[in-house]
Parts: C-alpha cells; structure tokens; sequence
C-alpha cells in the first residue's frame, strides 16, 4: 500500500518538483497552497508525512504545525520544513510546534527523500 504525503506550500512550481519526486519514488501526493489549504485537505484520510513551506499567505507554515498538532488524527504525523529560511530562532520555534526536519531549498530532490525515507511512519 502506497503511503500519502501532504505537500504544503504556496509555490505551484515547487509544488510541481516535490509531487514529481515523491510520486516517482511511490508516494501518493495530495497538496495545499497554505497553511488553511493544508489543514482542510486533512479530512480524515491516513497522511504519513506533511512537508511545508514556513512563509506562506493566510496561515504560514508553523502556525500551522502548531493546529494539526491539536489534530489527535495527526498529531503524532511527522512533517518536514521545506523552506528558504535557515535562521536558527525560526528552527527553534519549528522544533517547538513539532517539526521532526529542516530541508533548506535550493534542495535536491534524492535529500528530501531521504528525510521522507527516514521519517515516514511504517
């Protein structure tokens, strides 16, 4: 059974690279365009992995960890910060909503599916 994976960021192009990515090494992909999108694609089908951007229009991307960690569907799901921002503050308060990885772009698709590979629940 393929496993589902939730990409969330604001980027359609980005969007495009990582779905193409995931989706040739067998993931199932659904995505949103924001921090809301994200969190009203998780209806309640089973997501292994979330992977987002941290700036993002109407809700960013640690606003958003810190909903679906109120989410007891998905509080234990892992998610990956996809992201231009490198600062260690913002780290700090992605480790603290929850954020189990930290892929700073530009990235290579094999880096991030490595992160996946290791975090995606069994």
């Amino acid at each position: 059974m393929s496993k589902t994976i939730l990409i969330v960021d604001d980027s359609s192009s980005l969007r495009n690279v990582v779905r193409i990515a995931l989706s040739e090494a067998g993931y199932d992909v659904i995505e949103g365009g924001d921090g809301s999108e994200g969190i009203k694609a998780l209806d309640g089908r089973k997501v292994h992995l979330i992977i987002s951007d941290v700036n993002m229009p109407n809700m960013d991307g640690i606003s958003m960890v810190k909903e679906i960690k109120k989410m007891p569907a998905y509080q234990f799901t892992p998610i990956i910060m996809l992201t231009t921002e490198a600062g260690d503050d913002l780290k700090s308060q992605g480790k603290e909503a929850g954020v189990k990885a930290w892929v700073v772009k530009p990235f290579k698709p094999d880096q991030m599916l490595n992160a996946v590979s290791k975090l995606i629940m069994p």
